[in-house]
């Protein structure tokens, strides 16, 4: 494997990791997988919250019902 020195001049003091630009398209993705599932988790929380807080609305049967309901909030 080869090892590339990075002088902490340019890099302000910190580490730097080169890695393939294949490998790092794949964490990239696999990056963005995860705030998603993070995001899908929160908003299904709350959502149970607002459920067993009892702000349900529905079922409608029709949609000119469902109009009529979201129109009164």
């Amino acid at each position: 494997m080869i090892t590339i020195t990075i002088p902490k001049k340019f890099t302000n003091g910190k580490e730097l990791v080169i890695v393939p630009k294949k490998d790092w398209e794949k964490l990239k993705k696999i990056a963005k997988m995860k705030l998603f599932q993070l995001e899908l988790e929160r908003g299904l929380k709350e959502a149970l919250k607002e459920v067993k807080a009892g702000k349900l609305q529905g079922p409608f049967n029709t949609v000119k019902s469902l109009v009529k309901d979201l129109e009164k909030e």
